[in-house]
């Protein structure tokens, strides 16, 4: 397996973790989760969106990128002790590479509230400035479920139009507010994951595993591109490769980036 360099996409590539809903049927409990490279690693971690400047509009999304591997995490701003400590190893697939990331929620002096990429979904909790580092973005994806479509928007414009497959019936992708924790690249093309896939922060509401993996929501390409458009997943959304390869290659999204799924 290969570590990649970020180049311009502003993430870390590595070989792809296990993520609900990404191939047709389950792969085998036994399939181990990737390990870190043991030859020609690349150092680089992903680099923050940059800071608006003065002049500039201000950005819709704040990203807070965590200091250190871990962070404490308090019930409220203010408060005396934290309620608990998240580290990177728990949420992204290579702690030391990835770093861990939070969409931020709102703000109150020397704190911030950050969407928590744990179950379950839709959880937040507040951090102190001083443990993390603040940048921002312009982009939003947002998934409508129901119309087989997702939407990056660029400030008020929307940049990217193309159609999704979503999970059935029986292993629904979950509604909500959820941001880009990591881009995950398949070690070999032709797989189910397709040329690129991001991991979520949100977790499939039916299963609490999946192949291995904690039941993740992924974002991602497909070798079964009959199947976007359709309700065919385990509660990933699939795009075609071709689609994928665009959002990542052309628009470069930040870890953190917020993604909204309107069921």
């Amino acid at each position: 397996m290969r570590l990649f360099p970020s180049g311009r996409t502003a993430t870390v590539l590595i070989a792809c973790v296990l993520l609900a809903g990404c191939s047709g049927e389950p792969a085998p409990a036994e399939t181990p989760r990737p390990q870190a490279p043991t030859s020609n690693p690349a150092t680089a971690v992903p680099s923050p969106a940059p800071e608006p400047s003065a002049d500039e509009p201000t950005p819709e999304s704040v990203i807070a990128t965590a200091k250190g591997e871990t962070v404490d995490i308090y019930a409220e701003a203010g408060a005396d002790a934290p309620d608990r400590q998240l580290s990177a190893e728990q949420v992204v697939s290579l702690p030391g590479s990835i770093p861990l990331t939070f969409l931020v929620a709102d703000r109150s002096e020397d704190w911030v509230q950050v969407h928590l990429p744990v179950r379950p979904n839709g959880s937040t909790g507040w951090v102190r400035v001083g443990d993390v580092r603040l940048s921002a973005t312009d982009y939003r994806i947002e998934v409508r479920i129901t119309e087989h479509r997702l939407l990056l928007h660029r400030g008020d414009d929307v940049v990217l139009d193309v159609p999704v497959g979503v999970g059935r019936d029986e292993v629904p992708t979950p509604g909500g507010v959820y941001y880009i924790k990591e881009l995950l690249q398949p070690p070999e093309p032709g797989g189910p994951y397709g040329a690129y896939a991001y991991g979520l922060s949100g977790y499939s509401p039916v299963l609490e595993q999946f192949a291995g993996g904690e039941g993740v929501i992924g974002i991602h390409g497909t070798n079964e591109p009959e199947s976007v458009g359709t309700d065919a997943s385990h509660g990933c959304i699939r795009m075609r490769d071709e689609d994928v390869t665009q959002l990542v290659e052309e628009f470069g999204l930040p870890l953190g980036t917020p993604v909204e799924v309107l069921a």
